[in-house]
């Protein structure tokens, strides 16, 4: 687990906001994120996850608030920039292609090329070979490289995924909801591949509203609710159910029970 006094973070999300017209996605939301942590970012339907993390990652410029990435502040016009910096997003879709082979999923946009007599080929040997090596290293075992990605499970896929982004070069990984459709074994194959990462020194920011999965591989866990943060907390301080609470606005359900003498 990630000892933070250690290190600075590698990136700074200071009181970001976010407007789309006169809409305030984003109120002034402040995370950071250090290397080798997992830091979850929870929040119910409408909390502003989504937004948030896709202005981490260049989709969108902020509207206000300045955003810090190893210790240099950072403009990113588009997704491009941030990847190019090591700031990689694997969303829910997967932008994978089912009918292709893992290994040409996993190199789909990096395709490694050898010459023949000047002549360019995509090198089929080194693709098969590293895919193996990387899905090996997460706890996969592929049936070969040309196993087509749609005969894998959704917690098979999500690592191919997230090996993807860590073997590019991936020194920030944002998790966009990656166990919200998966059963328990595929989850928790998920969850440990998250643990892999971690220990590798990559910082991940796991996006969930599912606090049981936060707590089984977090180490700091920051609640969004309308767009503004609640607070920051390590492992260990918050209870699982001061966290679901919290997400669930659990201060304004106290109050109105209190109000209605309990019967809420």
């Amino acid at each position: 687990m990630n000892t933070r006094s250690e290190h600075q973070p590698i990136i700074e999300m200071r009181d970001i906001e976010k407007h789309f017209g006169s809409v305030i996605a984003l109120a002034g939301v402040s995370v950071d994120v250090y290397p080798g942590e997992c830091h979850c970012l929870l929040g119910d339907n409408g909390a502003g996850k989504s937004t948030f993390i896709k202005t981490m990652s260049g989709v969108h410029k902020p509207t206000h608030g300045e955003i810090i990435f190893e210790g240099r502040p950072m403009n990113f016009d588009d997704p491009r920039d941030s990847i190019a910096a090591g700031i990689a997003t694997v969303y829910q879709d997967l932008a994978m292609i089912p009918l292709m082979s893992v290994a040409r999923n996993f190199f789909m946009g990096n395709e490694p090329i050898r010459k023949i007599a000047g002549i360019p080929f995509y090198d089929k040997d080194h693709a098969d070979r590293i895919t193996m090596e990387e899905m090996k290293s997460m706890g996969i075992n592929l049936r070969g490289p040309d196993q087509a990605v749609g005969t894998l499970s959704g917690g098979e896929r999500q690592t191919v995924a997230i090996a993807r982004a860590v073997h590019f070069g991936a020194k920030v990984l944002i998790l966009d909801e990656p166990t919200s459709a998966l059963g328990v074994r595929q989850t928790s194959n998920v969850l440990a591949t998250i643990d892999k990462v971690r220990k590798q020194g990559i910082a991940v920011v796991f996006i969930t509203h599912n606090v049981r999965h936060a707590l089984a591989v977090g180490d700091r866990f920051t609640v969004l609710n309308r767009g503004k943060t609640l607070g920051t907390a390590q492992r260990g301080q918050i209870t699982p159910d001061e966290l679901q609470d919290m997400m669930a606005g659990g201060q304004e359900l106290a109050t109105l029970e209190g109000s209605l003498g309990g019967t809420v």
